[in-house]
């Protein structure tokens, strides 16, 4: 028996505002038959004495501690900008004010 009905993936078409014929509604419910059946299979294996994970290898944190190191003074960053305002970048306006 399917997990999902042709009637089930109209209505999810018609929340989604997806316009399906006939041939589409069946070919995405026998998929999503296939889908729900290999979910079904993957919490039949699941024990309760494994912790859920997120990944499947460890992760790290990858970032560096900030520490603060010697930089370019303003003066020295804006000498080769195109155009400064008020000791920032000047950039084309690109979005409207209202």
């Amino acid at each position: 028996m399917s997990a999902i009905t042709r009637g089930e993936v109209a209505h999810l078409a018609r929340l989604a505002r997806l316009a399906l014929d006939d041939d589409e509604l069946d070919h995405y419910a026998a998929q999503l038959d296939v889908i729900l059946q290999s979910v079904a299979r993957v919490t039949e294996v699941a024990a309760d004495d494994i912790p859920p994970t997120s990944h499947p290898v460890p992760l790290v944190n990858v970032y560096r501690d900030d520490e603060v190191r010697p930089s370019l003074a303003q003066s020295e960053a804006l000498a080769a900008a195109p155009a400064v305002e008020d000791g920032r970048f000047r950039v084309p306006r690109i979005l409207d004010e209202e």
